[in-house]
């Protein structure tokens, strides 16, 4: 069975490698690269697989799931920059694939139980832009 939560948080952020030169990133991420940034306001979808517990009914307890989710993601990536103010964004290029993989660094290890694992983040950057991450690399 899959069960997936949604949260929202708004962040802003400047697609730019620290180690080119400010042509070559504009040639790579285009008005992206802007120094001063920009902003979206993101949806992340976490989906979880796994058997409802015989007792509870539940492959999650989704209260604890909104809160995994708060603890680890909204609270440190809500209204921030992300290049400036979240680990490791400050050396890593917060692309959408990025901050999704990060995303999944976060939170697959909260909630992994005998009975649900991590199945996928999707963070949507805008309305028609979405990334989905399995964690199938390892990373």
């Amino acid at each position: 069975m899959l069960l997936t939560r949604k949260a929202e948080f708004s962040a802003s952020h400047i697609c730019a490698n620290p180690a080119l030169s400010a042509e070559e990133n504009l040639a790579i991420y285009g008005v992206n690269a802007n120094p001063h940034g920009h902003g979206h306001n993101y949806v992340v979808e976490v989906t979880l697989e796994g058997t409802p517990d015989p007792v509870t009914g539940m492959v999650f307890d989704l209260r604890e799931l909104k809160e995994i989710i708060h603890v680890e993601v909204v609270d440190p990536m809500d209204h921030r920059f992300l290049n400036r103010e979240v680990p490791p964004f400050d050396k890593v290029v917060p692309t959408t694939e990025n901050i999704a993989t990060e995303i999944w660094k976060r939170l697959a290890a909260r909630i992994a139980t005998p009975n649900a694992r991590l199945k996928n983040v999707r963070l949507y950057e805008t309305a028609d832009l979405y990334v989905d991450f399995d964690g199938a690399d390892g990373k």
